[in-house]
């Protein structure tokens, strides 16, 4: 109680208010709210410190990731005790990936603590997945890594973590494609271009071809998800060859 008190008389209304959300949500007390604060900060909010250094959320994005792969990694390396180097590194790499982390903000709707001047609409689905990682370092700071490790357990690896089900989702169908192409000696090209038409957002397009073959397009507001969007299209229209090869 004394550690509460202290809360609500050293720090602002918006500070008490985050802390009660913060407990409610992670059902733990946060003690540093600062790094909280900063972990929700987007760099469009343009601070700095009284050193200069900007404050936002990207340096604990960067710490939260490492976190984040550590943890993950050890759980690996018990579980699947006879999985090779290149295996453990795929399941990771699963379960980290940027479509996994960002559902796992917007499980948690983390977007709601958020300060930034840009539109959300037009942040982009992975502030997300940046998100949940930036909130992973400010765990880790606040109360270090075992507690952060603790939380990752309970918010990742028990609700979401399916070995049997991760071994069979595809996370790249672009990287799929291309080794597919490579083992069949098929030639493919990726003709990726601006295709912005009159839209106020820049959007790309993208057509892939097999053996001279124009099979299939993709449209995005970003080059890969573009790609990832036209090679889905080829892994369906190719999936009985593929998944026989």
């Amino acid at each position: 109680m004394g550690f509460i008190r202290k809360i609500i008389h050293s720090h602002s209304d918006e500070d008490v208010e985050l802390y009660n959300e913060l407990k409610k949500l992670l059902k733990f007390s946060p003690r540093k709210i600062k790094k909280y604060k900063k972990a929700f900060t987007h760099r469009s909010i343009q601070i700095t410190d009284n050193k200069g250094i900007p404050i936002n959320y990207e340096r604990l994005e960067f710490l939260g990731d490492s976190i984040l792969g550590s943890v993950i990694a050890a759980y690996l390396y018990k579980k699947v005790p006879t999985g090779s180097e290149g295996y453990l590194t795929q399941m990771r790499s699963k379960i980290v990936s940027r479509e996994h982390l960002n559902e796992l903000g917007k499980d948690l709707d983390l977007i709601r603590f958020v300060k930034s001047n840009i539109d959300q609409a037009n942040v982009g689905d992975n502030i997300h997945g940046n998100i949940f990682e930036a909130l992973v370092g400010a765990i880790y700071l606040d109360k270090g890594y075992n507690f952060c490790q603790k939380f990752i357990y309970k918010n990742v690896i028990i609700p979401y973590v399916d070995i049997q089900k991760l071994e069979g989702k595809i996370t790249s169908y672009k990287g799929l494609i291309i080794e597919w192409c490579q083992k069949q000696k098929k030639k493919y090209t990726f003709d990726t271009y601006e295709d912005s038409g009159n839209e106020s957002i820049k959007h790309f397009s993208v057509k892939i071809s097999i053996d001279g073959e124009q099979i299939a397009k993709g449209r995005a507001t970003s080059k890969k998800k573009a790609e990832e969007q036209a090679s889905k299209r080829v892994y369906f229209a190719f999936q009985n060859q593929i998944s026989s090869s």
